[in-house]
């Protein structure tokens, strides 16, 4: 999959809802609280705004929302947060994704300009339309994205930072690329990029792979792989790159009950842990490589490190434990993950338009379909990410229909298939139909002064004597 590909998204409104829903509630579903603690706790939650999608401002939810969104959630899981469908009305305008770039890139080039002072250039230049949006719009844009004037002036932010662990392994896990040196093959060199996660805890590396790009395709390949040998953590906390933003990534973890959590940009001490295991790799492996013939050459020398020093060596913040016995030896909860569940949640889903001669686009190739009555239509497209190599297939009106990669050469010299219609049964053809015949009978009757109900009469016996006649 293309990680550039603007067509994956939620499946429809509801789920958008739903994934908004599942992210202001998610934190009180991962701790375990009494009631009068989760009273509390939905007090202090009701205090904080939240821009719900497609609202132009930010609004609080009450207790009893935030009620009936957690224990929804705790009963029915990410579908049980789908609202009914409704129309939204009456939205204010607000600034355009061009124009939110554009503020971002005004103050990271002038960190000392004030909201009010942006806003007013960009009126003045016409890039805004004045009184379309408001000075707290841009100081919440630039807080949202770290662009803040306290976090740039001291690099730190507002708060002061706290040493953090998760409760236990398995809760949260760490995930993030390193740029290695690229390899040579002969006269061409190729890019490195490894890919990894980390166990909050235990320090457990518990996938690790290089590829020679750094796409959200990658990305999913290295999850699916890590879910399947260890089960889902309860968060993954991700880097801010392009890498971790896609849709099909965030639709996944909400549909397995995943949260997913962004670090801050240009803020690295956020991610102390994972840059701290770089470091490591780095030292013990990336630096003598020596010569490699293959990225397969170096994924086998990344394991060799992982299994015969990282696992195993003492680690200072584990009380001198090693990464593998902290997660080997610790309680985690029973893993219900299976094959059909992770398939729903890694397929994405998007609208094609099925060219004259059957074939479609997907992921810059080009496949086909044998049921020729769909050239033309618009069609959901569905593809399943687990396997990228698998072929994608049509979903169209309650119906699966399977696509093949196209083999113009083969087609040259294949028969052309029949157009098939969803008609199970060819009509009758004996059924009778006349129309201009009918009008005729009935001008010669009006003529020879017989009555509509006479001439009626007469039709009926007409078309039933066609019926029964062999």
């Amino acid at each position: 999959m293309h990680d550039d590909d603007p067509e994956i998204r939620p499946r429809d409104h509801g789920e958008e809802v739903a994934l908004f829903r599942f992210g202001v509630i998610g934190a009180l579903t991962r701790r375990q609280l009494a009631r009068g603690e989760l009273r509390a706790a939905m007090r202090t939650l009701s205090n904080q705004s939240f821009r719900s999608p497609g609202a132009v401002r930010t609004r609080t939810f009450s207790v009893p929302t935030l009620e009936r969104w957690y224990y929804a959630h705790r009963e029915g899981g990410l579908e049980a947060l789908r609202p009914e469908p409704r129309s939204d009305r009456g939205r204010a305008r607000e600034l355009t994704e061009a124009q939110r770039a554009l503020v971002l890139d005004i103050r990271r080039e002038h960190p000392s300009a004030t909201a009010s002072v942006i806003l007013r250039e960009l009126v003045a230049s016409g890039r805004v339309t004045e009184g379309a949006v408001s000075e707290t719009t841009v100081r919440r844009l630039l807080a949202e994205h770290g662009l803040d004037r306290i976090a740039l002036r001291d690099g730190a932010g507002a708060r002061t930072r706290l040493r953090w662990e998760a409760e236990r392994p398995g809760v949260l896990w760490h995930g993030d690329v390193c740029h290695g040196a690229p390899l040579c093959f002969g006269d061409r060199k190729v890019p490195v990029r490894i890919h990894g996660m980390l166990d909050d805890a235990s320090r457990y590396v518990v996938a690790l792979e290089a590829h020679s790009t750094e796409r959200e395709v990658d990305m999913l390949s290295l999850l699916v792989r890590a879910l399947r040998r260890h089960g889902p953590p309860q968060v993954l906390y991700l880097d801010n790159g392009a890498t971790y933003r896609g849709a099909l990534l965030s639709l996944c973890c909400a549909r397995l009950g995943i949260a997913l959590v962004h670090a801050k940009p240009y803020d690295p001490e956020a991610r102390g842990k994972m840059e701290r295991f770089w470091r490591t790799l780095r030292q013990g492996c990336l630096d003598h490589l020596g010569a490699l013939a293959t990225l397969d050459d170096l994924n086998a020398r990344l394991a060799a490190f992982l299994s015969e020093h990282y696992h195993a060596s003492a680690h200072a913040s584990l009380m001198g434990r090693s990464p593998g016995v902290a997660w080997t030896t610790a309680a985690r909860p029973v893993d219900r993950l299976d094959e059909a569940k992770l398939r729903e949640a890694l397929t994405a889903r998007s609208r094609r338009r099925v060219r004259k001669d059957t074939t479609l686009s997907v992921a810059g190739t080009d496949w086909e379909l044998d049921q020729g009555f769909l050239a033309g239509r618009v069609v959901t497209v569905a593809r399943c990410l687990v396997d990228p190599a698998e072929a994608p297939w049509v979903e169209h009106e309650d119906h699966r229909y399977m696509l093949r990669r196209v083999d113009a050469k083969a087609n040259a010299t294949r028969s052309r298939p029949p157009r098939r219609t969803h008609t199970a049964t060819p009509p009758r053809a004996s059924v009778p139909f006349d129309p201009a015949g009918a009008l005729l009978d009935r001008a010669r009757a009006r003529a020879e002064g017989v009555t509509d109900e006479e001439t009626v009469d007469a039709l009926d016996e007409a078309m039933v004597d066609a019926e029964v006649t062999p």
